[in-house]
């Protein structure tokens, strides 16, 4: 096992990170920046190491200063977290050069994976069922256009090395795709440096369901069964529940046994979620894989009482999973909400700045992820994201129950935050009913959220 591991993030997820390795007598190193050089997680560290100015190009996307940091500090691994350089495959493989054990998958993977059109290619291998598209980038306009009347309009138009909604556009008829292949390529080049796109048949009103992986580097392979992350804004996750709520038990067993399938034959090792539409049908399609633990890892952990960053650990180190598939069940429900420093009522506008009071919820099945507290200034650097608020009950009428007591006893000020907006969520009928997709939050919430102001 490690002596000393180096946490390359910040925030919530280097604050997790942290207390799994205190937990498994790890030593831990942070790095921070200078706008986080007051942040109340370093304390717990046991060394804190600033590796440049603010911005995330000077410090946390800065590959040569973490491992300079790594080096000074005499590391045996180096946990990415996730965001910043988690999915970075040139990272992974610079911390293995360097004799860090990166702890996440292969480089090989991850750069795989992280093509979209690569990954499918190795689903169809795999035997996975894909969204109808493109084999690969679309080069041209003409090239495009042929594939779209092929396929049939409605088509999405997605970037090939990115997600979180860069690069992406619905097309509805033909006298749109031209412009919109143009504005999804140039946001692309703009956030990823590649400007490559693909062409998928759009499914109308989805679920976003994902499935949680680990692998380890002996050809085991486990799922962790399903979450369902349908309620988002601008392809941007809201609320992660686990299990997927009215998700029939064989269509659940189908997509993590897709999952394994697809782990085994990208060479996958360490955790990660492969993610897939599901229609109102319940037929499912992949979609993309992350290389790394995930924002809602949280949710499965509740269910299945695992501690996923200390198994992402163990991995790397070179032991086995210590179980199979027949061990890893699920108990009860989980639901996360994502407690973001933004302001619902004025079109989620960031909103850092200086936390005057803070009330955290507990009791029973309460669990409140986050590095804030009273003083404590967010910076405007970085995510919006300020905490997880995660609940387990037995059901998910139970859940649902604790939450909405949770959200009315969280209180967070000198701040706007995305409270007020969960608190509706989790009174709306929709939601309780589980009668909810990726277009939701728009479609239905936020129009009904402006007439109610309106009025």
């Amino acid at each position: 096992m490690f002596q000393r591991i180096l946490v390359a993030n910040r925030g919530e997820i280097a604050l997790r990170v942290i207390r799994a390795c205190k937990e498994m007598g790890i030593e831990v190193v942070a790095v921070y920046s200078q706008a986080d050089r007051d942040a109340p997680y370093l304390a717990l560290a046991d060394r804190a190491i600033c590796i440049g100015k603010a911005s995330s190009g000077d410090s946390y996307l800065n590959k040569p200063r973490i491992i300079a940091a790594a080096e000074v500090a005499d590391v045996q691994a180096i946990h990415p977290g996730y965001g910043f350089l988690s999915e970075n495959p040139d990272f992974a493989e610079i911390c293995r050069l360097c004799n860090f054990e990166f702890i996440g998958p292969p480089h090989e993977a991850i750069r795989q994976m992280g093509l979209k059109t690569e990954a499918k290619a190795v689903a169809a291998a795999a035997e996975v069922a894909c969204v109808p598209g493109s084999d690969g980038p679309v080069a041209t306009n003409d090239e495009a256009l042929r594939l779209a009347r092929a396929i049939g309009f409605p088509v999405l138009i997605k970037a090939a090395a990115g997600g979180g909604g860069k690069g992406m556009r619905v097309c509805r008829d033909e006298s749109t795709l031209v412009p919109s292949l143009q504005n999804a390529r140039n946001e692309a080049e703009a956030a990823f440096k590649n400007s490559s796109v693909y062409l998928e048949k759009f499914i109308d009103r989805p679920r976003h369901v994902e499935v949680q992986i680990l692998a380890d580097n002996y050809g085991n392979v486990v799922h962790c069964w399903d979450r369902d992350c349908s309620l988002q804004r601008r392809h941007q996750k809201l609320v992660e529940e686990a299990p997927a709520p009215t998700l029939p038990l064989d269509v659940r067993v189908q997509l993590g046994e897709a999952a394994v399938r697809l782990a085994r034959a990208a060479g996958y090792a360490n955790a990660g979620t492969c993610e897939f539409l599901v229609d109102s049908d319940n037929r499912f399609y992949f979609i993309e894989v992350n290389a790394r633990i995930q924002v809602e890892h949280p949710v499965t952990e509740m269910v299945t009482g695992m501690d996923l960053i200390k198994q992402q650990i163990r991995i790397a180190a070179g032991e086995p999973l210590p179980f199979t598939q027949a061990d890893v069940v699920t108990r009860g429900h989980s639901f996360e909400c994502r407690i973001n420093s933004e302001d619902p009522e004025n079109d989620f506008r960031p909103s850092p700045g200086r936390i005057t009071a803070l009330r955290v919820p507990g009791g029973p099945g309460v669990r409140w992820d986050s590095h804030i507290q009273v003083g404590y200034t967010i910076p405007p650097h970085y995510d919006s994201l300020v905490g997880k608020l995660i609940v387990h009950g037995a059901d998910r009428s139970e859940a649902l129950a604790r939450m909405r007591r949770a959200l009315d006893e969280l209180v967070i000020e000198g701040i706007k935050t995305t409270i007020p907006l969960h608190k509706r969520i989790f009174r709306h009928r929709d939601f309780i009913e589980g009668r909810v997709d990726t277009t939701w939050v728009e479609r239905v919430l936020m129009p009904a959220q402006k007439s109610a102001a309106a009025s």
